[in-house]
């Protein structure tokens, strides 16, 4: 569960800063030790791979939850590509800065983020949507998706289950996860505009005493063109 971009699902007379506040805090605290136990995800290595060998030389991405910049930030940045990762946490962002100083970050909330239509040739989203209710998750997808140029490409990673709201711990910290099933993140994916290319599926077990086995899937998406008038 990767550094989330923003707030848990809210509920009656909560604010919003005040739903923003738990997401960052946990992950101000897990900090380098999130990076260290998901470096062994071959997965997300070869979901990397896979956008890496569809971008064009130095294009636009933006890395949504960015977290401490790996491995996603720099490999897209090793590889030449003009990268800005946006992370609600102040720790992990700093960590970002520090070990990818070829990207750009920013720590704020995604959503706060005015982002222009069409400006990035790729975006990721490798498990940054968990501590967002469903409705917003849904909400952001269809946000970054305006984002992309036609045809742009989104990475879209999850674990895979059927809860909203949820009180758990992750690595030790307190969270509350939504999330949608394999199909309903295809879904959610197919009404924001984007076309599934490819998908995976695995069992992965972070490397922390705390953890558990858990479902990743990783969606490779493509923004559909748009389609003439009369078509």
């Amino acid at each position: 569960m990767p550094a989330a971009p923003a707030h848990p699902g809210g509920r009656n007379l909560v604010t919003d800063e005040q739903q923003r506040r738990p997401a960052a805090a946990a992950f101000d605290a897990l900090g380098a030790d999130y990076e260290k136990a998901f470096a062994g995800s071959t997965t997300h290595r070869h979901s990397l791979q896979w956008l890496l060998g569809r971008l064009a030389p130095g294009s636009r991405v933006l890395d949504v939850g960015s977290g401490t910049g790996r491995p996603t930030a720099e490999t897209l940045a090793n590889a030449g590509h003009d990268v800005l990762g946006v992370d609600v946490s102040p720790v992990m962002v700093e960590l970002a800065s520090r070990q990818v100083p070829a990207a750009t970050f920013r720590c704020t909330d995604i959503r706060d983020v005015p982002l222009a239509d069409e400006s990035f040739d790729a975006v990721c989203v490798y498990f940054s949507l968990l501590q967002l209710a469903r409705r917003e998750q849904a909400g952001l997808v269809r946000y970054l998706t305006r984002a992309l140029k036609p045809e742009g490409l989104m990475v879209l990673a999850t674990v895979p289950l059927d809860v909203e709201g949820v009180d758990a711990t992750f690595m030790g910290q307190p969270v509350r996860v939504s999330s949608f099933t394999a199909q309903g993140l295809t879904t959610v994916a197919e009404q924001a505009g984007l076309e599934v290319l490819a998908q995976e599926a695995t069992l992965f077990t972070p490397a922390h005493p705390e953890a558990r086995p858990e479902p990743h899937l990783f969606l490779h998406c493509r923004r559909r063109p748009a389609t003439a008038p009369g078509a």
